[in-house]
């Protein structure tokens, strides 16, 4: 789907779903609701959430609160779903906070740190392309819209470097998989991505770093956030932030256990600041998406 189809449509979706100011998991002034409902933007169906059920647990240990999962589609969905006040709690990942912030308002509450979470260029070995900024009429390979590591980190890649990634160069959109045998394959002269799949690549092509050697490397990118409803006391919000904190090695053993989440093996549980997200909403701006981020 190309990207303005896509944009455009997320926007209809979510301008189109009405807040609803009834909150029935509100309780009284400083007291805990009698149940927090808990969305992972990028897990579709209640099946697969299985990887975070020891995560669910302890959290509603240390809490002290019943959680319970509430299965979404897409980022999309867990945006209608905080506007209608179906969900309290959300796991996502830094770009889809900004867009979920930007619709609902709701809090980033604490940061969970993936170390390593870098953005890279590569090029092969024997391209005359050394630098970024030589990408200029060439053709970039990137993951998917929208993916903070695969197209967005990236991009801001480029834009350090003085290209304008709506004008400059021919950016293709191809999936993790696609741009990748894309890029073995010739048909795009780099390859743009996050430092977990360019390793996957390197492990599976029996290769090295100085087979497909790094141009570029962003800084540590912002921390998924897990985000709650701005419809919850916020005494309580700051009861649940610190007790997270505070509890942060067992939750984090417990996020970790899952085969699909063993990115957080060495992750922390900190407090999560909205400014860290700037760099997602300088990118959004830049490829003339800043509608999509507008509150």
């Amino acid at each position: 789907m190309k990207r303005r189809n896509f944009i455009e449509y997320t926007l209809l979706f979510i301008t189109s779903c009405s807040a609803i100011t009834n909150n029935t998991n509100n309780s009284e002034i400083g007291k805990k609701p009698e149940k927090l409902r808990f969305a992972v933007t990028d897990v579709v169906g209640k099946e697969k959430l299985r990887d975070y059920e020891p995560f669910r647990a302890v959290l509603e240990k240390v809490l002290g609160t019943k959680i319970e999962f509430f299965p979404v589609e897409s980022y999309i969905a867990a945006t209608a779903a905080l506007q209608l006040n179906q969900v309290d709690l959300v796991l996502a990942g830094p770009s889809e906070y900004v867009v979920i912030n930007a619709r609902t308002n709701a809090i980033p509450l604490i940061a969970v740190t993936r170390p390593n979470y870098h953005s890279v260029i590569i090029v092969n070995a024997d391209s005359p392309i050394k630098s970024v900024a030589q990408l200029e009429g060439k053709t970039i390979g990137m993951s998917y819209i929208g993916s903070t590591g695969g197209h967005l980190g990236v991009t801001k890649l480029l834009m350090e470097a003085g290209l304008d990634p709506k004008s400059d160069l021919k950016i293709l959109m191809l999936g993790d998989d696609g741009s990748l045998e894309s890029f073995k394959q010739g048909k795009v002269d780099a390859w743009g991505g996050s430092t977990s799949d360019y390793d996957f690549f390197l492990k599976t092509e029996n290769a090295s770093e100085n087979d497909f050697p790094i141009i570029a490397k962003t800084a540590l990118l912002p921390s998924d956030v897990i985000i709650v409803s701005n419809k919850l006391n916020s005494q309580v919000v700051e009861e649940y932030k610190n007790i997270i904190v505070n509890n942060q090695e067992q939750l984090v053993i417990a996020l970790a256990k899952g085969k699909s989440t063993n990115k957080y093996q060495s992750s922390k549980l900190v407090v999560a600041n909205d400014t860290d997200y700037d760099l997602i909403r300088d990118v959004y701006q830049a490829i003339g998406e800043g509608d999509l981020i507008a509150q």
